[in-house]
């Protein structure tokens, strides 16, 4: 089986990683860290401008890409290079969640998320639903929403949210909940932001009869989210390896640099062992992600066992390369100024969103025995 990138994806990769290693410097990334968006509008519209943003989407969607190869070229070369701007939440998840049950009215915006002139963000998560997709308690009333959304990624910049609430169904029910976009500056919406430990922001949602307009038909929205979803397991997957590979590199160029006793520190054999089983760790991932990304378009079940475990090898891995890469390194491994401590907390921290190692190996397993 040939695993080669096609041309076109080539391309790709090497224009994103070309723009990247010029532009994304450390210090500019610092410099967003800092900021109160969380993200540069210059850097993101040239992106846009490069085709990034429409890698995305399929080209009846009025992109050229939107296959799970495509979106892994992207997420690894963003992940390898540490970039804190929003394409998951505004390219994967609000585009897929547009796309799927966007009718004609909307389908503008996707035009607009690939010019870069739009950004979403999606507000599902709730304070007492941690990981369960299907809990949620906001609920909608003549068109106007009342509940509570938590750890919203992108809130504060988007244009607009795209807010689940419940029509029908009890909390935990597949059915009965439904889409909505709501505007920014909508009445009754309510924005506590704050900065997200491996870049980036988000936001507590708290909406009290907030104007909406709903997204496909009535309580029909699940199947959609679980499909943007599982495109965003492959997106966080690829961005993972993508930093991983960055981390086992930095490691191997400061063991090789670092003296201790007149000679360089990756000279000493227990060293070189440990970098070893990071690069073997390593290729388990790559593999993992390449099976996810082939399976996305593979019926629902399918597609959910693979990307439960890629997720599951790649935080696990994820975890032991950021460790080992500090380790190696020492105290500078932890210095803001040096590209590694960025890059280990965003390994440690893509582990947490939509489910830890331990929660999509418990529905690996659930998904396993219902073949």
């Amino acid at each position: 089986m040939n695993f080669d990138l096609t041309e076109e994806r080539q391309m790709l990769r090497d224009t994103l990683r070309r723009y990247l290693s010029d532009k994304y410097t450390t210090k500019v990334r610092n410099d967003i860290l800092d900021s109160d968006s969380g993200m540069s509008g210059a850097i993101w519209g040239e992106l846009a401008e490069l085709g990034v943003i429409g890698a995305l989407f399929t080209e009846d969607e009025g992109g050229f890409g939107g296959q799970g190869f495509d979106i892994s070229v992207v997420f690894e070369e963003l992940g390898r290079a540490g970039v804190v701007e929003p394409f998951l939440d505004t390219g994967i998840l609000g585009g897929r969640l547009i796309s799927g049950l966007g009718g004609d009215s909307q389908k503008g915006m996707i035009e607009e998320i690939i010019a870069g002139t739009l950004h979403l963000a999606f507000a599902h998560t709730e304070p007492t639903s941690r990981y369960d997709l299907s809990r949620v308690e906001t609920t909608v009333s003549d068109g106007k929403i009342t509940g509570r959304k938590a750890v919203v990624v992108n809130a504060e910049a988007a244009d607009c949210l795209i807010v689940s609430a419940r029509e029908s169904g009890s909390t935990d029910d597949l059915q009965g909940i439904s889409l909505f976009l709501v505007d920014s500056d909508a009445p009754g919406l309510t924005l506590r932001g704050y900065p997200l430990l491996a870049g980036g922001r988000a936001a507590e949602v708290t909406l009290d009869n907030t104007p909406a307009t709903r997204l496909g038909a009535a309580g029909a929205a699940f199947p959609t989210i679980e499909a943007a979803v599982a495109h965003a397991h492959v997106a966080l997957s690829a961005e993972a390896f993508g930093a991983m590979t960055t981390a086992t590199d930095l490691t191997r160029e400061y063991l090789v640099t670092r003296q201790q006793f007149g000679r360089p520190i990756g000279t000493f054999q227990a060293l070189q062992h440990r970098v070893a089983d990071m690069l073997i760790e390593l290729e388990q991932a790559r593999s993992a992600v390449i099976n996810a990304a082939g399976h996305l378009g593979a019926p629902a079940r399918i597609r959910d066992l693979e990307c439960a475990a890629a997720r599951n090898l790649v935080g696990r891995v994820g975890r032991l390369v950021a460790e080992e890469a500090i380790q190696m390194h020492g105290g500078i491994a932890m210095t803001r100024e040096y590209e590694l401590a960025h890059i280990a907390k965003r390994i440690v921290m893509t582990d947490h969103r939509f489910g830890d190692t331990d929660y999509h190996l418990e529905r690996f397993i659930d998904l396993s025995a219902a073949a």
